[in-house]
C-alpha cells in the first residue's frame, strides 16, 4: 500500500514551502499526502507579507477527517503560529501512534516570525514528548535550548539537551552554520550520527527546511529506518537545490522531482 503522509501545516502561495512543497515532496517520494492547514500566508520568494490563521477547530476537523477515513502512516507537523492551534494539534494526535516529525518553523526565510510566544512553549510542553523526531536548523536549536551556537559541537550540545526535553530523536541541521561542508547531527538516546555534504552556493533555498521534514516523515511511513530517511530526505533536497529553476527575485523554490540514482 502507498505510504499515507499527513501533513499539518500552513499554505505558502508561492508555492517553494508550507504545505505545497510538502505534497510535491511527498508525491516525489512515491507517497500520498493529506493536508490540515494552519494557516494562509501570503508569501513569494522576497518574504511574507501577511498571514491568516485558520480556526484551531477547523484544523483539528481536518485532521480527524484524514485520520478516521484513509488513515496515516505519518506525520508531519510544520508551522502552527497559535498557541490555540498547537492545543489543538496536540489533541488531536493524543491517541496517534504513528512517526511524528516535528519541524518547529519559527521564522520565514525572509525573517518574518511564524509563532507566537506562547504558542512556543506550547510546543515544548504539548508536542515534543509525541515527536519521533524534530528538526530544527541553527537559530530555533538556539531558541528552543535558550543556548548560542556558534559551531558544530554548539549544536551538538544544544541537541542533546532538547533531546532531554522529550522528542524521542533530533535532527540539528547545520546549514545556518558557516563553512563549505554543511553537518546535520542525527541525536537519539542511542548515540549520534553526523550526516556530512558539500554546500552549494545559491540562493534557491525557500523551503529546505519544509522539504526536508516533509521526506523524512515519507521515508518514515514507507518503513525506513530513521537514519535511511534521514540520508533519503537530504539527498532529495541537495537535488532539489542543486536543479533549483531560479524562480522569483529572492530565495527562490526547490526543484521538485523525483529523486534520481
Amino acid at each position: 500500500m502507498i505510504a499515507r503522509i499527513l501533513v499539518i501545516a500552513g499554505s505558502d502561495s508561492g508555492g517553494g514551502a508550507g504545505i505545497q512543497a510538502d505534497i510535491k515532496t511527498i508525491t516525489c517520494l512515491g507517497g500520498h499526502a493529506m493536508t490540515a492547514v494552519t494557516a494562509v500566508t501570503v508569501q513569494n520568494t522576497l518574504g511574507v507579507s501577511a498571514i491568516h490563521v485558520i480556526p484551531p477547530e477547523i484544523v483539528a476537523a481536518q485532521i480527524r477527517a484524514c485520520l478516521e477515513d484513509i488513515g496515516a502512516d505519518a506525520i508531519k507537523i510544520g508551522m502552527l503560529g497559535s498557541a490555540d492551534t498547537v492545543r489543538a494539534v496536540a489533541d488531536a494526535l493524543a491517541d496517534v501512534r504513528v512517526p511524528i516529525v516535528l519541524d518547529p518553523v519559527m521564522i520565514a526565510k525572509g525573517g518574518a516570525s511564524l509563532i507566537e510566544d506562547e504558542a512556543l512553549f506550547e510546543m515544548v510542553e504539548r508536542l515534543l514528548r509525541i515527536a519521533s523526531v524534530i528538526t530544527p536548523n541553527t537559530p530555533e536549536l538556539s531558541l528552543l535550548t535558550e543556548t548560542e551556537i556558534a559551531d558544530e559541537a554548539d549544536a551538538l550540545l544544544a541537541a542533546q539537551e532538547l533531546l532531554n526535553m522529550g522528542p524521542r530523536a533530533v535532527l540539528a541541521k547545520g546549514g545556518h552554520l558557516p563553512g563549505e561542508r554543511i553537518t546535520d547531527w542525527l541525536v537519539t538516546r542511542g548515540g549520534s550520527e553526523a550526516f556530512t555534504s558539500a554546500r552549494i552556493d545559491t540562493r534557491h533555498t525557500h523551503g529546505t527546511g519544509c522539504t526536508l521534514a516533509a521526506a523524512l516523515a515519507c521515508g518514515l511511513g514507507q518503513g525506513m529506518t530513521l537514519p535511511a530517511a534521514v540520508a533519503q530526505a537530504r539527498a532529495f533536497v541537495a537535488q532539489g537545490i542543486a536543479g533549483a529553476p531560479g524562480l522569483g527575485k529572492g530565495h527562490g523554490p526547490l526543484l521538485f522531482a523525483p529523486l534520481g540514482p
